[in-house]
């Protein structure tokens, strides 16, 4: 390319730097969007890395038990009896610090003199540990160095912690400042302390948590693997410690694909206002291109002009948008944290993880979504005859000649998509692939609609305004070259918040029927802090027969959750013994309740929706789990609806849990308040049972169903934050294709103006043009927006979590997105219609 060719188009950018600037700014949004989620997802990973590591340590494998661990004796077995010298028993439990809110802990108790194989910054003989103070100090805890200065605390300071409904203290008798950095970083939410201390802070007298193992690879492994399982008890196994923590990693991820995807439309939207970009900088100097071409330069030198600038504004917009996606994934980072906190197990992120491959992604996409979206502009400056280049019309011409090639592409494409969706056995990838080729399909379609609509609209618009209303109707089809994209983009974008809006919207009113028909009782107790993928912390007996027979009280169902092992992985169990006013709350997808009940007391299990799904479990089926028996083939009476965990639940009668595992804790209560008996005094007379030194939670039907729609509310605030960032990038799409639709028309303005078009009139031309854009766009989006919304909810919704939604449409919100969408567009027209309006035909004239 010659320098003069260089020069042109260097002039060209610094001769338009808004327009410009727009498109580098939607490239940088667009790339924001994605490496923030990437940022975040990664820190989440890393995160659980590194916990993982600080507990797990370099243990192979490990020796699980029950829902209340192992008995201390299996250790004594394994050491003494077997010989087995690389083992390390474990007591580990989550804690909370009240004096610290917000902030969560592991409680770690350890052998110090085992520990050297597997964790070697708790090696007795090593630098990092004092061993003395935490076998001979009743309560003695270590934390790591820097832990310990973030919070405040020196040795020798007590810290109180929260376990269930109980509360015990540990005294700070060390720090830890291992050499190495990945430790230091892993141990800052660890609280570390011997077993006995352990044991006695969790409650869990004379039982482990699990055995750690390193096993040799080989056939000598094999031998002593075989070993150790004819020499556990029933209901103890030996489990990959790999495949445990991939097991426990992998409950989040069809949330983490979920936000890779979503983000990815905000890319989509981005390429839209390139198009938009580099077709009117095409089209405004496709005079200069004729006369160049014209002149004697080559095709390929004014391919290579185009795509060059377009390189550039990639490479601006990569630029800023990955130092803003890094900055913005500090904010997405606490988002995702609190939802995984919120639905799945307790995590910690204490540092923001910024990988290359992030960034390189976001680069990639950046660049490579800008050079693509320009492709289709810069083939545009050399395919016409250089005469042809000179006219405006001709491009026009080609444009509709072009729509009903595209509307078939679309309509393909759309169709395609509805096939892919319509797959039983598709994946979730395939599900968004084909909810991308929907929205692609869709925005082809959309010339041939808006030229369909404003034919319809022409003459309400002229009746309405005049003839500046059919001025302005005929004007969105004479230049749809530049407003068939803006509409398409504005449709996709505006579509896009009207299905995910909807989705969350029919999510939670699914949610709410089902808390209204789940909570049949007056009152619910509870120990703070359980569930989340580890056995629930248990209630005091006592308590539970004093808030039991608390005056007042009519009918009681106590609940038992607790995690087990088995061949599918950790299974989340719950244990009742139910009050018959209980049975109201459920609502069978599959069985009959009359026969559910029965074979419910009889010994068979309960699996909720999503646990069905993922395990391809059905009424009559038989279901494998590990007892302190042994294991058990129960039979499967119903598949009932439930939307407190994705990853499903598994219920079963108290008789038939006492039958089968030796645990008899109760983590919660639901209580029946008697006839007459006011609510809150009775909350207030249970609250009076509690003994000192205990926390419990005592919440009343409405209560609890608040706490549970807020906290389904945190869930879907990352996911309500990208589409407002995705909607953003799309207006300023919208804004730039329509103001610069009509600031290419000043010549055409500036006639009318001296033909006599008033500075008044000129304004209802402008406004009415972009007025009557948006609301083909917000028309054309509702349909679009419902389809969304089917796949969010029946295809995406259902293949990453299980669950059966009701699909409900708010014609209410419909009609916002219609507002929305016309809203826009009359902002975008605001700027051309002052400029025009206030630049005199003359001098409009003479600059053309």
């Amino acid at each position: 390319m010659s320098r003069l060719l260089l020069r042109s188009g260097l002039r060209s950018l610094l001769r338009h730097p808004w327009q410009i600037g727009l498109a580098a700014l939607g490239v940088a949004l667009g790339v924001a969007v994605v490496v923030s989620i990437d940022v975040a997802n990664r820190s989440a990973e890393r995160a659980f890395d590194l916990s993982t590591e600080a507990v797990a340590g370099r243990a192979t494998h490990q020796v699980l038990g029950g829902p209340t661990g192992l008995p201390e004796s299996v250790y004594r077995a394994l050491r003494v009896e077997l010989g087995v010298r690389e083992a390390a028993p474990v007591v580990e439990g989550d804690v909370a610090a009240p004096a610290f809110p917000g902030r969560a802990f592991r409680l770690l108790g350890v052998d110090p003199f085992a520990e050297r194989p597997f964790r070697p910054y708790l090696d007795p003989a090593g630098p990092d540990l004092e061993v003395g103070p935490l076998l001979t100090r009743p309560g003695a805890a270590v934390l790591a160095a820097g832990t310990a200065a973030e919070l405040g605390l020196d040795p020798g300071d007590t810290v109180a912690l929260r376990v269930g409904a109980e509360r015990r203290a540990v005294t700070i008798a060390g720090l830890l400042e291992p050499a190495d950095e990945m430790s230091r970083r892993a141990l800052e939410s660890m609280i570390v302390v011997d077993i006995a201390t352990a044991q006695e802070v969790l409650g869990a007298a004379g039982r482990l948590s699990r055995i750690d193992l390193i096993v040799p690879d080989g056939a000598r492994g094999e031998a002593l693997l075989a070993r150790i399982r004819d020499a556990l008890p029933p209901g103890a196994e030996v489990v990959r410690a790999e495949a445990r923590a991939e097991a426990v990693e992998g409950m989040t991820r069809a949330f983490r694909v979920n936000l890779s995807a979503l983000s990815s439309l905000a890319l989509v939207f981005g390429m839209f206002l390139i198009y938009n970009s580099m077709t009117f900088s095409v089209v405004r100097r496709r005079t200069l291109f004729g006369t160049l071409r014209a002149l004697g330069v080559t095709r390929r030198e004014v391919v290579a002009l185009v795509l060059g600038e377009a390189l550039v504004v990639g490479i601006v917009g990569t630029v800023v948008g990955s130092a803003a996606g890094v900055a913005l994934g500090r904010g997405l980072v606490a988002l995702v944290t609190r939802t995984i906190n919120d639905l799945y197990f307790t995590l910690s992120v204490r540092e923001l993880a910024v990988p290359v491959a992030a960034l390189a992604k976001g680069a990639a996409l950046g660049i490579g979504a800008t050079v693509v979206a320009a492709l289709a502009p810069a083939f545009e400056a050399t395919t016409v005859p250089p005469r042809a280049a000179l006219t405006r019309s001709h491009l026009e011409d080609r444009v509709r000649r072009a729509v009903p090639r595209a509307a078939a592409v679309g309509a393909a494409l759309v169709a395609a998509g509805a096939a892919l969706l319509a797959l039983p056995t598709a994946g979730l990838g395939l599900g968004f692939a084909a909810l991308f080729a929907v929205l692609i399909g869709a925005a082809l379609l959309t010339p041939a609609a808006t030229v369909l609509l404003v034919r319809g609209a022409r003459p309400v618009l002229a009746a309405l305004l005049g003839l500046q209303g059919g001025m302005a109707a005929r004007g969105v089809v004479a230049s749809l070259s530049r407003t068939a994209p803006a509409i398409a983009a504005l449709v996709i974008a505006i579509s896009v918040t009207v299905g995910l809006g909807t989705m969350i919207g029919s999510f939670r009113t699914t949610v709410e029927r089902w808390l209204d028909r789940t909570l049949q009782a007056d009152i619910y107790v509870a120990a703070p802090g359980g569930g989340k993928g580890h056995t629930e912390p248990p209630l005091d007996l006592a308590l539970v027969e004093r808030l039991a027979t608390t005056p007042g009280v009519a009918g009681v169902t106590t609940y038992r959750g607790a995690v087990v092992e088995s061949e599918a992985g950790a299974i989340r169990l719950l244990a009742l013994r139910m009050d018959p006013r209980t049975r109201a709350a459920f609502s069978f997808l599959d069985g009959d309740a009359d026969t559910v009940w029965p074979a419910f007391e009889a010994g068979a299990v309960l699996v909720s929706e999503p646990f069905a799904y993922r395990h391809g479990l059905g009424a009559g089926d038989r279901l494998r789990l590990r007892t302190d028996r042994g294991t058990v083939e129960f039979p499967v009476a119903g598949i009932f609806r439930d939307y407190g965990t994705d990853q499903g639940v598994v219920m079963l009668s108290r008789g038939t849990y006492d039958r089968h595992w030796d645990d008899p804790a109760v983590s919660s209560l639901a209580l029946f308040a008697a006839s007459g008996v006011d609510v809150d005094d009775l909350v207030g007379r249970l609250r009076d049972r509690v003994g000192a030194g205990q926390e419990v939670l005592i919440r009343s039907n409405r209560a609890l169903r608040e706490a549970s729609l807020e906290v389904f509310d945190r869930t879907f605030t990352i996911t309500a934050v990208l589409r407002l960032l995705a909607f953003v990038v799309a207006f300023i799409g919208v804004l730039s294709a329509l103001m610069a639709v009509q600031l290419e028309r000043a010549r055409e303005l500036a006639v009318l103006r001296a033909q006599g078009l008033t500075p008044g009139e000129l304004w209802r031309l402008i406004l009415g043009q972009t007025g009557l854009t948006g609301l083909i766009a917000g028309i054309l989006s509702i349909p679009l927006g419902v389809a969304v919304a089917a796949v969010m909810v029946f295809v995406v919704n259902r293949r990453s979590f299980g669950w059966t939604i009701d699909l409900v449409l708010s014609p209410e919100a419909l009609g916002q997105a219609v507002g929305i969408a016309v809203v826009a567009a009359v902002l975008a027209g605001l700027y051309p219609a002052h400029r025009m309006a206030a630049t005199p035909p003359a001098l409009a004239l003479r600059e053309e």
